[in-house]
Order: structure tokens, then C-alpha cells, then sequence
């Protein structure tokens, strides 16, 4: 049975947990930022760094210790070593490094994204996967969909070319006057919502895979504000920030017509893939994977299984990082102390196989 050691610190949450043979969680304990940032309506990345260095030892030793094992028993250790911000990468990573020399561990550094899609092998242990499957990655940094062949094999199929979808959550919610992060309001509001009220563009493609959400941003910007005149704005660059929600509209209208937007995109895209490399399920993972209409649309357009995590395991955590670290360590692979973070690092190449 392996023992793992998981160290996330992407962005905004301080995270560390302890997974046993890549399946069982020991421990899974994660320090939230979102009080610090909610004043900025965003991550603040110098604010994030600082507080990753005043929390991460006091988290390790906290999720060590209700795992109930010394660090003597751990097989490795494994670490978020991009993509994300890279004052908080570094800050994981650096911290990696000194335990897994002081213990002579072997590092492992772990893709986020490929973190995320392991959180699915952690909600039913006992359950076969038969590959390919499709993985739909949907966060505040990230929409991916990606064609997994096995572990480690990954095919990046399509992506967003502008904003992801939880960023695009974010800047509607604080468009809308929303507190941050933008999702779960966006999704609260909208209950009390006509999502036929508004009829949000959709962007048109080359790309069969590909999102895009700025158009669609952009869209409520103009139904929901009174901007500045244009002469104010030839005087004023960025005066369009200073744009007013509008006395006369409902945000709870705006938000349910904005959702039904992205989740109807990231559905149909992901149902049109399915079908187009005959996989055997589709995965959900990502904070918006949360998303009660995201999956609820999901399944009600594609006829196949589809899995997602508990609400737990859908934002950024350590557990996902320590089980994507067991298949890893399975596969013999190895990282050396030298490793640097790399904040752009796509989930594109097949590391290993079975």
C-alpha cells in the first residue's frame, strides 16, 4: 500500500492530505484565502504567496497528524508544480523540496490539472475504469476537455480561447454585485431566476472543442450597466470599468440566463466529443463542476455515465494532487530536487503508461 504525501498551492488555498493506495483519503486539510481576496473581487497573487508561507507547516503537520502516520512512513511526496500562480507554486514546491531531502523521500511534481482529474479516483475506490474516457476541466484558471487513453496518456481535444468558465462566473458575478468567488452566487442567484429571460450569445468556433466566454461576458456587460458615454471614455481610458448596474434589471434573471449560457456550451461540446472518440464516460472535475445545472445538463444530453466529485473535492485540494502522485510513483517515475514550478503547463504529452 502506498502512502503519499499531497502539497497544493496553485492559487489560493493552502491544501495538504495523505492518501493511502491512491484511493483512500487519511487526511485532506486545506487553509481557504477566499476572506483575504474578497475585498479585491480576485486572487491577489502577492497576498496569496504571503499567506501560503505563513500557513503551509502548520497544514502538513496538521494533515499528518490526523492521518495518524510519522513521515518515516510516507512513500513520497507529491506537489502542484503548475500550472497556477507562480509566487504560490513556488512556495509548495520549495517546501516539497526540504521534506522530501530531509526525509530522502522521492518527489513527485504533479500537473494541477492532472490533479484534478485524479479527485475522480478518489470518490469510489472499488470502481473499474475502462478507458478512454472524456475529462471535462472546468475552473477558475482552466476549461479543458481532455481525452484520456489510460493514466497518464492524456489528448488535450479543445480549450478555452479567452477567459475560462469560473473566471467568467467571477467577473459576471462582480459585475452583478455579487460577493466572490462569483460561482456559487452566480448559482444561488439564478434559482430565482428566468433563464429565458436573456438570450446570451453563444461564440462560434473553428475549433469543434474550443470555448470561449468573453463575448458572452461582454453581452451582459451591455444588458446589465449603463456605461459611460463615449466621449467620457475617449477621455478616460478604462472609464468602462466604472460601468453602474442598471436600477431596472434582475440580477437574478441575468444570472440564470448567464449560466444556462456556459453551462449550455460546455455541455454540448462535451456531448458532441463523446460521441465523436466513442469514450465510456465523462468526467467532471473543477470548481465549476459543482455547478447543479452544469450536471444536471450534462446528464440530461449525454447517454453515457457521467461522474463528478463531491462538493469537497471539486476546488483546488491536496488528496487529488497525492492520488494523480500515486500513479506516478506506480509507474516508477521520479522527480529530481532541481525541479523548477512551471506556471504554464499544459496537459497535452502522454507521460507514461499502464
Amino acid at each position: 500500500m502506498t502512502t503519499i504525501l499531497g502539497i497544493e498551492t496553485s492559487c489560493d488555498e493552502t491544501a495538504a492530505a495523505v492518501v493511502l493506495e491512491g484511493s483512500t483519503i487519511a487526511s485532506n486539510i486545506v487553509a481557504s484565502q477566499i476572506d483575504l481576496h474578497a475585498r479585491y473581487g480576485g486572487v491577489f497573487p502577492e497576498v496569496a504567496s504571503r499567506a501560503h508561507i505563513e500557513a503551509i507547516g502548520v497544514v502538513v503537520e496538521t494533515a499528518m497528524k490526523e492521518a495518524g502516520i510519522s513521515y518515516e512512513q510516507l512513500d513520497a511526496i507529491a506537489v502542484t508544480r503548475g500550472p497556477g500562480l507562480v509566487g504560490s507554486l513556488l512556495v509548495g514546491v520549495n517546501y516539497a523540496k526540504g521534506l522530501a531531502l530531509a526525509l530522502d523521500k522521492p518527489l513527485l511534481g504533479i500537473n494541477h490539472l492532472e490533479g484534478h482529474i485524479y479527485s475522480l479516483w478518489l470518490t469510489e475506490p472499488q470502481r473499474e475504469v475502462h478507458f478512454p474516457v472524456l475529462v471535462l476541466i472546468v475552473s477558475g484558471g482552466h476549461t479543458e476537455l481532455v481525452l484520456m487513453r489510460g493514466h497518464g496518456a492524456y489528448e488535450r481535444l479543445g480549450s478555452t480561447l479567452d477567459d475560462a468558465a469560473g473566471e467568467a462566473f467571477d467577473k459576471v458575478g462582480r459585475l452583478l454585485g455579487l460577493p466572490f468567488p462569483g460561482g456559487p452566487h452566480i448559482e444561488q442567484a439564478a434559482q430565482n431566476g428566468n433563464a429565458a429571460a436573456y438570450e446570451f450569445p453563444r461564440a462560434r468556433l473553428e475549433g469543434d472543442y474550443d470555448f470561449s466566454f468573453s463575448g458572452l461576458k461582454t453581452a451582459v456587460m451591455r444588458e446589465a450597466t449603463v456605461m459611460p458615454s463615449a466621449a467620457a471614455r475617449r477621455r478616460e481610458p478604462g472609464a468602462e470599468k466604472t460601468a453602474q448596474l442598471r436600477s431596472d434589471v434582475s440580477v437574478a434573471d441575468l444570472a440564470a440566463s448567464f449560466q444556462r449560457a456556459v453551462v449550455t456550451a460546455l455541455a454540448e461540446k462535451t456531448a458532441k466529443a463523446a460521441r465523436d472518440y466513442e469514450v465510456t464516460e465523462i468526467l467532471l472535475a473543477g470548481g465549476v463542476s459543482a455547478n447543479q445545472e452544469l450536471r444536471r445538463t450534462m446528464r440530461a444530453l449525454c447517454d453515457l455515465p457521467v461522474r463528478y466529485p463531491p462538493l469537497a473535492l471539486c476546488t483546488d485540494n491536496a488528496a487529488m494532487i497525492a492520488a494523480a502522485g500515486h500513479y506516478r510513483f506506480m509507474a516508477g517515475l521520479r522527480d529530481d530536487l532541481a525541479i523548477d514550478v512551471k506556471p504554464m503547463w499544459p496537459l497535452t504529452a502522454t507521460t507514461y503508461q499502464d
